[in-house]
């Protein structure tokens, strides 16, 4: 992040220095000890990304363990004295928190760590604020940042002038710290009007698609799976794929032509992420709702991920809630080419009846990509004739 404003007031082109405070919580994870203690430690390595995503600079991580949270300062008197003294040695500009903190936790910390503190709904509303490009990803933003201000506006605001630039500083309108609630509600409403009109629109392109009897297949995967870059591998689209978390918020959709008798709409939308804050699930329903309205889903996972049992069933639970959860779906494990030698597989898996479970491929080095295709073409023969082409055949 260039061009912020430091601690003394002067403008720096170094990004925020930040601290990122993880605290394992005798409620979280199942299963041993050791392995509560490995989920924990991949949260924390996830969140690191998630800062440096955010265009910051995670320069300590600090660490706690409790029975619960501590009601007004999360993470209880003596470690926040803790925290507040390494904030003051080490020049930190922003602190971290890996958990969602209440309004008056995060008001409390600020009073005693004096420096700004978000949580981590607060972080991710700073990524999708600084990646959404179109139209609707960005109204989507504002609304859920909206949201999440709206409960926090009875803290003080000195240390956040719109002038001062910072993670989760980008977003509505630069004069919101100047508003009240009164405002913000009208501006929460105008959003809720725009994000339904261009959601009649969405209804208008898929019915016109669904009466030309095209079938639509919908990428979804946990944030970095490589849906991506495995969209322009498929399509070639040329949609932004890189190696960070959410590095692509906005729907695209390309037509995919898979033989003579087989063309479908291929969609890409944004990346799940473990906890995903309700609010986001909320304000991205228009673009959540073309994974709910997909014909099959196509779900990415990052197969050489230590973590990848947890992340799929992360991203099976945010399908559930966005009742997406019954519709057909193709596992699709990409990023063979970074498993061990002995564990690396291509192609089409299939269970005892012969129905297909998954596809092994490497997006990035175009492997498996032919067992895809073969895969989706065989979904949709098999899938039953629309209204449209009965009413067809009997005419």
């Amino acid at each position: 992040m260039t061009g912020r404003t430091g601690r003394n007031g002067s403008t720096q082109a170094q990004p925020e220095r930040v601290m990122l405070v993880g605290v394992m919580l005798d409620k979280d994870g199942t299963g041993s000890s050791t392995a509560r203690l490995n989920g924990f430690q991949t949260a924390l390595a996830e969140a690191v990304e998630l800062v440096k995503a955010a265009g910051g600079d995670s320069v300590r991580v600090e660490t706690a363990k409790r029975d619960r949270p501590h009601t007004a300062l999360f993470v209880g008197t003596g470690k926040a004295a803790e925290l507040s003294e390494a904030v003051a040695a080490d020049g930190i500009d922003l602190v971290v928190f890996n958990h969602e903190l209440t309004p008056t936790q995060e008001r409390n910390l600020e009073k005693e760590l004096k420096c700004r503190v978000l949580d981590r709904v607060g972080l991710i509303l700073a990524i999708f604020a600084r990646r959404a490009r179109t139209q609707e990803g960005r109204l989507q933003v504002e609304l859920a940042q909206l949201s999440h201000l709206a409960g926090r506006l009875i803290r003080g605001y000195s240390h956040l002038q719109s002038q001062r630039g910072g993670i989760g500083m980008k977003g509505p309108g630069e004069t919101k710290l100047e508003t009240d609630r009164r405002l913000i509600a009208h501006r929460i409403n105008v959003l809720k009007k725009q994000l339904a009109n261009l959601k009649k629109q969405r209804a208008l392109r898929r019915k016109s698609r669904e009466s030309g009897r095209i079938k639509t297949f919908a990428l979804v995967g946990y944030t970095n799976a490589g849906k991506s870059t495995l969209f322009n591998r498929l399509t070639k689209a040329g949609a932004y794929a890189e190696n960070q978390l959410f590095a692509t918020l906005d729907t695209t959709a390309r037509r995919l032509y898979i033989h003579p008798e087989c063309s479908i709409i291929l969609t890409d939308t944004v990346g799940f992420v473990s906890d995903l804050p309700h609010k986001l699930i909320s304000a991205f329903s228009a673009t959540l709702e073309e994974t709910a309205q997909a014909d099959v889903l196509l779900h990415v996972v990052d197969a050489a991920a230590p973590n990848s049992g947890q992340q799929i069933e992360d991203v099976e639970n945010v399908l559930q809630e966005i009742h997406a959860g019954d519709i057909p779906c193709i596992k699709v494990y990409n990023k063979t080419d970074l498993l061990p030698s002995e564990a690396r597989q291509n192609g089409i898996k299939r269970d005892s009846t012969g129905k297909i479970t998954a596809v092994y491929l490497s997006a990035a080095e175009n492997t498996g990509i032919g067992a895809l295709r073969e895969a989706i073409a065989e979904y949709c023969a098999a899938m039953p004739a629309t209204d449209n082409e009965t009413e067809t055949e009997t005419l």
